[in-house]
């Protein structure tokens, strides 16, 4: 199931650095952003394969999440919070703000063969 785990963050008088280091337990096959999202979802798929990890670096968004049994809402409203999305995780990314900006750390390359679009029945 999806879950958020915070970021390793140090600040002090010249800034923040978050760190990603041994974050995520796939290897990082592909990265994406998404921004300057109207009021649209984004996602409403799932996978056969990918694990993925969300950080909201700018800005706030929600991610809609169900693994079939379960459906939860997590709000990304900080670059120190990193949502994992396993692939059975069929997940909606909404109510972006209008500044935001999603990263997206995903352990397969793109292939249209490893989205499934069809959500549970009732969860989402």
């Amino acid at each position: 199931m999806a879950h958020v785990i915070n970021l390793t963050t140090f600040k002090d008088s010249r800034g923040i650095l978050t760190v990603l280091d041994s974050v995520v337990d796939f290897e990082i096959k592909r990265l994406f952003y998404i921004y300057a999202v109207d009021d649209s979802d984004r996602g409403g798929h799932r996978h056969h394969n990918t694990y993925q990890a969300a950080i909201c670096i700018q800005g706030s968004c929600k991610i809609t999440n169900s693994d079939g049994s379960k459906t939860e809402i997590f709000e990304l409203n900080s670059p120190e919070r990193c949502l994992i999305l396993e692939p059975q995780d069929w997940h909606v990314m909404h109510e972006f703000s209008s500044d935001a900006i999603l990263l997206v750390l995903a352990s397969t390359a793109f292939d249209p063969k490893d989205y499934i679009y069809e959500p549970y029945k009732n969860t989402i």
